[in-house]
């Protein structure tokens, strides 16, 4: 049994590098001023967000309310006439 020669790799490979967070420090150890600190630009987005999803919950109920309670066709309503090609009754 013979094996075929597998291909040579492409000279342009990407490499993925991974960030790692460093390491925690002992509990001792003083921490960076920025640490357990959001950012006011992340608190706007925030609120934007509540904003929008109210927006969309309030857009929702109204459209909501225009459904109807159920898709029965009523009991009492007339049989539909047939229609011609055109769309008229006929």
């Amino acid at each position: 049994m013979t094996y075929g020669v597998l291909p040579a790799a492409p000279s342009h490979t990407l490499a993925v590098v991974q960030a790692q967070p460093s390491p925690s420090p002992t509990p001792g150890e003083p921490r960076g001023e920025d640490v357990g600190k959001s950012s006011p630009v992340g608190f706007l987005i925030l609120i934007l967000f509540f904003i929008a999803v109210a927006f969309l919950i309030r857009s929702m109920n109204k459209h909501l309310k225009r459904v109807p309670a159920t898709f029965d066709k009523p009991e009492d309503a007339e049989p539909e006439k047939p229609r011609d090609a055109n769309g008229r009754p006929g």
